[in-house]
């Protein structure tokens, strides 16, 4: 292994390792290792990132039997021998927990891993551990703050450290841009995938819902809920991504994938030529240091080829968030509790929210030190799925966000992509009130269950920002396309310092 910037495996991209470990140079286990000692001083010693909630006792033995399989009969594909690292939402039955950071889940066992566990596990990954989370995924309090779990602390922004990490996916997102793993899976209900990419300088794709299984994903909604892969490269995205991809008869929404989707093979392009992407003018605007970056940015794409479309806002965006509140907060109690249902063993006394809820009171000391359960407690008033408040509110999102909002500015401008902003710098993290957001572009496609990615664009106080990249439903290639050509072009990714505060130079 090569050094590079003190750390052997520092920004080393899935090729790389794969050609080192092909020309015998490293191995998996050789690799976990390095991942595991770079775990130990960075995340539990040192900064103290705590993005890591555990690391899995099983990790070099799995990497042992994937070197001897390479040996005896080749590698599987390109994830063979890969350390990977899991949110603490996705379920692997093995003996890791599986607690969405929640105390109220440590005795919980999964029957079975979730079904993007099992495709990592047949690409031959090395499953390293699993990341710390905004509990719950951040749906149990509005003043809640991003990258605290009761099982992991308060995980921290590796550029700054006094500064918030995003989430729910926090962990996911830090570890992967401070070199504690090669590649993270992470989930999103809306934004936590590229909210985290964006702040920690790392890339983040949140594909088309029923791109990926959720079946054995701790859920808030049915209807937004999906996983995703965050990595330092769109290319080594775009690799774990194709791997997590693949029809689930536990899951009905991946049968309406199309056949044949390769998310791979935009990779082969380096321009954008016959491309247009319209400017979401009116999901920007927050922040004067971003404004500049976004300008920097559309430079960068009409350097590639690609037609410009300024503006092409998309329409409802900020009419989204009451009916988006009401579909989570009914969907979230009905899903949870199915969820809960399904956990061995059967003595677990965790099986409805109301459960839940009282745990978190009786514990109120480790569970709320900070910030309270208002969300839990509004979901837990609300009625069946059948309740016509929610199928209004559910048919309003659909309908404002998908046809008359993304689709609709598409059609109008025959867009390819649309492209905004993913959100501000890092706010300093706050437990007394909670995050303070400043802008960002989650929502439309969070809503519509359309394809967003999260790729750097530079920084602002020495602090990342990233902008998106947004499509309508299963146009997944198309944006890896661009996001990757851009990145190619403009090479804003730059491994973090940890230092204490953000510069304000």
């Amino acid at each position: 292994m090569s050094e590079r910037g003190g750390f052997p495996l520092e920004e080393a991209t899935i090729d790389e390792l794969q050609e080192q470990m092909g020309s015998r140079e490293i191995t998996a286990r050789a690799l976990t290792e390095a991942y595991l000692e770079r775990i130990e001083a960075l995340d539990r010693a040192g900064p103290e990132l705590r993005s890591v909630i555990e690391v899995n006792p099983d990790a070099l033995g799995i990497a042992d039997a994937l070197d001897a399989e390479r040996r005896e009969s080749g590698p599987r594909g390109l994830l063979h021998g890969i350390p990977v690292l899991v949110k603490d939402n996705i379920d692997t039955a093995d003996a890791m927990k599986t607690t969405a950071g929640s105390l109220a889940l440590e005795d919980a066992r999964p029957a079975r891993d979730a079904f993007v566990v099992e495709r990592l596990r047949e690409a031959g990954a090395v499953l390293l551990g699993k990341t710390n989370l905004s509990e719950w995924a951040n749906f149990r309090s509005t003043r809640s703050t991003s990258g605290w779990s009761a099982r992991g602390g308060q995980c921290r922004n590796p550029y700054a450290l006094d500064r918030n990490p995003c989430g729910s996916s926090s962990g996911s997102g830090v570890a992967v841009s401070a070199n504690l793993c090669a590649v993270a899976v992470g989930t999103e209900t809306d934004g936590s995938i590229v909210c985290p990419a964006s702040v920690n300088g790392v890339v983040g794709i949140k594909p088309t819902l029923g791109l990926v299984s959720r079946a054995g994903i701790v859920p808030i909604s049915p209807s937004q809920d999906t996983a995703g892969p965050m990595a330092r490269t769109v290319a080594d995205a775009a690799i774990l991504l194709e791997a997590l991809f693949g029809a689930d008869p536990r899951d009905p929404a991946t049968a309406e994938a199309p056949a044949g989707l390769d998310l791979t093979a935009a990779l082969a392009a380096w321009d954008l030529g016959g491309l247009r992407i319209g400017v979401a003018r009116n999901m920007g605007g927050f922040h004067d240091r971003v404004d500049v970056l976004v300008e920097g940015a559309l430079d960068a794409l009409r350097g590639l080829g690609a037609e410009v479309v300024d503006p092409a806002d998309v329409p409802h965006a900020t009419e989204l968030e009451e009916p988006e509140l009401e579909v989570l907060l009914v969907e979230f109690k009905a899903a949870l509790e199915a969820y809960l249902g399904s956990l061995g063993p059967h003595d677990l006394p965790m099986r409805t929210l109301a459960d839940l809820i009282d745990f978190n009171e009786r514990h109120r000391d480790e569970e709320m030190p900070a910030f309270g359960q208002e969300l839990f407690v509004k979901a837990n008033e609300k009625g069946p799925l059948t309740e016509p408040a929610y199928l209004e509110a559910l048919t309003a999102c659909r309908r404002l966000s998908r046809e008359e909002g993304i689709d609709a500015v598409m059609d109008e401008h025959r867009l390819d992509a649309i492209v905004a902003p993913t959100g501000g710098p890092a706010w300093v993290t706050d437990p007394v009130n909670g995050d303070h957001y400043v802008g960002g572009n989650s929502t439309p496609a969070a809503v519509a269950g359309y394809p967003s990615i999260s790729v750097p664009a530079g920084s602002a106080f020495g602090l990342p920002v990233g902008i998106s990249f947004i499509g309508r439903a299963w146009s997944d290639p198309a944006l890896i396309r661009v996001a990757h050509a851009f990145e190619r072009a403009t090479g804003h990714r730059r491994p973090p310092a940890f230092a204490p505060h953000a510069s304000i130079r």
